[in-house]
């Protein structure tokens, strides 16, 4: 028998408790046990952007992690847009698993990173783009609702990058959180970061840890 991982994300804090995992985990279930296929294990990025590389990402790092011991050698996402949202990673993102000898099955459309022909090249453009068109909307949506917040505050109401002004402390801390230890040459994960950056009184505006996505973020702010 065949054995595989799942690899399951969830892009917001409302979907980790919504129905989302358990309707990933049921597609890949129903698609693995169709195949003759024993998922092993499963790997969760919880409340983690469909932009952010792979590699930054602690569900995936993890899924790599025990793919590297096993031998299992396929990871079975419920589409495409659950491995990558933005074109580019989910292209760099797949080219990556091609080279480490895994095999990424969406189980919506098994052959979409396999299938060679023009057509099927295509599809997995449009596709794509469509769901980069959908990323652009979701930020003109939010940029839109701190537009109204602006108003309704009459100052200026900014996401993360705001922070770079009214908390440059919660910047330089997730920076200097982020750097290699120097006395063993590892890095905090970037949720570690976020309960370390918690611990320091630095939570979002409801009061809860940031999200790996957003402590990358913070992280990247020049």
């Amino acid at each position: 028998m065949i054995t595989a991982v799942a690899y399951l994300r969830t892009s917001s804090r409302t979907n980790v408790d919504g129905d989302s995992a358990p309707r990933q985990r049921q597609a890949i279930g129903e698609y693995a046990r169709g195949h003759g296929i024993e998922v092993v294990r499963e790997f969760h990025d919880a409340a983690v952007s469909g932009a952010d590389p792979i590699d930054t990402r602690p569900g995936f790092q993890a899924l790599l992690e025990y793919l590297a011991g096993n031998g299992a050698r396929v990871i079975l996402i419920e589409n495409a847009s659950r491995f990558a949202r933005d074109l580019a990673v989910q292209l760099a993102g797949h080219k990556l698993l091609q080279r480490l000898g895994y095999e990424l099955i969406p189980v919506d459309a098994p052959n979409h990173f396999t299938d060679d022909t023009p057509t099927a090249a295509m599809v997995r453009q449009i596709l794509g783009a469509v769901s980069e068109f959908e990323k652009a909307q979701l930020v003109a949506k939010l940029r839109g609702a701190r537009d109204r917040a602006s108003k309704a505050a009459g100052r200026r109401v900014e996401g993360n990058h705001g922070y770079r002004v009214s908390s440059p402390d919660l910047i330089r801390e997730a920076k200097r959180l982020a750097r290699k230890s120097p006395k063993t040459g590892s890095r905090r994960s970037l949720r570690e970061i976020a309960a370390e950056l918690a611990k320091l009184g630095h939570v979002t505006a409801s009061g809860q840890p940031f999200s790996a996505s957003q402590v990358q973020r913070l992280i990247d702010v020049g």
